[in-house]
């Protein structure tokens, strides 16, 4: 079975939901399965550190999930127009995987939740693609032929699957969204069996 990773981090909930969204679209494919994980929190405290093996959830990720899998969907909260910082920490630690190519031609696609609007979604999308692009991995949006990106009055790019969390992180999952999360695992799943071949 051909495995797609699903990796985010996700402080209120949102991003994780979104990530079982998008695991349910790559596995609407056949001969796809998603692994899902996530990354641990950073702290300005130096000598804090997250247990090796998280509480609850989903497992943290490791480099290995990066170079065992055929595509990649990268998803983190928005913060200030960017990923959130334990993505980016975990994305700094790859070189060792630039350095042998390891991702080279494999497709990649990115998703976040927002707290407003107009709240960063977007450039949050477009500097998480930036590391994968530096990997030479190939990015996969979503195009207008989904009807929910057309219709969309709450999250959706062509960037990638975007929410609108509220201030509060309390605003359910629209429809749209769900369809567009939907859509964009089942494109990144189909994209990375044709590119594997």
């Amino acid at each position: 079975m051909n495995e797609i990773l699903v990796l985010y981090y996700s402080q209120g909930g949102a991003v994780r939901s979104m990530a079982q969204l998008i695991a349910r679209g790559v596995e609407s494919v056949a001969g796809a399965k998603a692994r899902i994980r996530t990354v641990p929190k950073v702290s300005a405290n130096c000598e804090a550190t997250e247990s090796d093996i998280p509480s609850s959830g989903d497992p943290y990720a490791e480099l290995q999930d990066l170079e065992e899998c055929i595509g990649v969907a990268l998803g983190s909260p928005t913060r200030f127009g960017n990923m959130a910082a334990p993505m980016k920490y975990f994305l700094d630690g790859t070189t060792a995987l630039w350095l042998k190519g390891a991702l080279i031609n494999k497709p990649a696609a990115v998703f976040t939740s927002t707290g407003s609007m107009h709240g960063g979604n977007e450039s949050t999308l477009l500097t998480m693609m930036l590391p994968l692009m530096h990997h030479g991995m190939v990015i996969v949006g979503l195009p207008y032929s989904e009807p929910a990106l057309s219709g969309t009055s709450s999250g959706g790019t062509p960037y990638g699957a975007s929410h609108i969390g509220g201030a509060m992180d309390d605003r359910p999952i629209t429809e749209d969204e769900k369809q567009l999360c939907l859509a964009l695992g089942k494109r990144l799943a189909e994209t990375a069996l044709k590119l594997a071949v």
